[in-house]
């Protein structure tokens, strides 16, 4: 995400555990490559509330949310339909307007499936254009 070493921090990772569904498998019978990023974007909301304290509900009542300007992923090793795994992210960057996240999903036997990483901007909702992170939300992410 072209985020200089240097400027990489180490903030809190959390995980999220998971299942592969039927209709996440493609006619290779493993799961397809855009399900992965459903299965971060599912995951850090679900951090979002529970690790954070601030769901994506609190974004929208101040009128912002979150827009994914590029990601970047690792396809390591397959999934499979019915295999649980594990999505870990934690923020690696920020940025005035946004956050870099990276991520790992790890199979059942704790072997990476898919690594990677994310750059989210904050948008104002009315203006559809990125915003600075307030401080209270800088703080809370910043664990």
């Amino acid at each position: 995400m072209n985020v200089p070493a240097e400027e990489k921090k180490t903030y809190a990772r959390f995980v999220t555990e998971m299942r592969v569904r039927p209709d996440d498998i493609d006619l290779y019978c493993h799961v397809h490559a855009s399900r992965y990023l459903d299965y971060v974007l599912a995951a850090r909301l679900d951090q979002m509330e529970r690790f954070y304290g601030m769901p994506m509900e609190e974004f929208a009542a101040r009128g912002l949310g979150w827009f994914q300007r590029a990601m970047t992923i690792n396809y390591k090793r397959p999934l499979a339909m019915g295999e649980r795994f594990k999505v870990e992210t934690g923020v690696v960057a920020f940025r005035r307007d946004g956050v870099v996240v990276s991520f790992k999903i790890f199979k059942e036997n704790g072997r990476v499936s898919a690594d990677g990483e994310g750059d989210y901007a904050l948008i104002d909702m009315k203006t559809r254009r990125a915003t600075a992170i307030p401080a209270d939300v800088k703080e809370k992410y910043s664990l």
